[in-house]
């Protein structure tokens, strides 16, 4: 199973959770990041043999990315193309051959139940035909997305509580962000083996995903990472010695 995190947006455990993820999806403007902060972030993903990828947001600093811009869509859709290009620029330079991008905070929570955010998202794919998209796992927006030709990666969260719909429970509700790595771990085991997983109203909730995500912007962020990579590690363990 794949780890990917989002990575680039000022937190300080950046560079030990290199050392723990797959895959890096760094911030290039919206939210968060700039052109030195790409560069940085680009840096240690070659150090650690980590594949990159944009994580292009509403452009919300002031917010981290959780205010969506008035205006025509056409324009927000020229503002993401622009962090896209921006991240995609510098990457290039420093040797990398992107292969996805990930949408932040409440653009990817929007397009996964709003139809008309996900068109959008379809259309910022389409203008990077090489990259796959990272979407909520089993939301609507997969099904929409698949529908245009597009590729997507569905994603699951073992550091976040699930609402019983499969969507997560936003961060301004108590509880949103699992603070125990112990409980991260086992939410990690089961959306791996595709088990039940708790949702925050105490119903259960089987989740079919390609890669887990881990967050870098909580204060157990590295902790929680860890407990993800030892999962992962003891499920490919597990997998390896049933198949013999």
């Amino acid at each position: 199973m794949v780890i990917n995190a989002d990575l680039g947006e000022g937190c300080s455990h950046d560079a030990d959770l290199f050392k723990l993820v797959d895959w890096a999806n760094i911030a290039c403007g919206g939210h968060a990041g700039d052109e030195q902060s790409i560069r940085q972030a680009c840096a240690l993903a070659l150090e650690h043999n980590v594949q990159v990828g944009a994580h292009p947001s509403y452009p919300d600093k002031a917010g981290f990315g959780r205010a969506k811009p008035e205006g025509e869509a056409g324009q927000l859709l020229d503002e993401l193309k622009r962090q896209m290009d921006l991240f995609e620029n510098i990457a290039a330079k420093m040797g990398f051959s992107t292969s996805h991008f990930k949408p932040h905070g409440q653009l990817y929570n929007d397009a996964a139940f709003q139809q008309e955010t996900a068109a959008l998202l379809i259309e910022l794919a389409k203008a990077y035909p090489h990259l796959r998209l990272l979407a909520l796992a089993e939301s609507p927006q997969v099904a929409l997305t698949r529908a245009q030709g597009i590729a997507v990666i569905e994603e699951a969260f073992p550091d976040r509580a699930y609402q019983a719909n499969g969507a997560l429970l936003p961060r301004s509700q108590a509880g949103a962000v699992l603070d125990d790595p112990e409980r991260v771990k086992a939410q990690a085991a089961a959306l791996m083996r595709m088990g039940p997983i708790e949702c925050i109203d105490g119903s259960s909730l089987v989740v079919h995903a390609q890669t887990l995500c881990v967050h870098g912007d909580t204060p157990k962020a590295l902790a929680n990472a860890r407990a993800v990579r030892l999962a992962v590690e003891e499920h490919d363990r597990d997998a390896f010695s049933g198949a013999n």
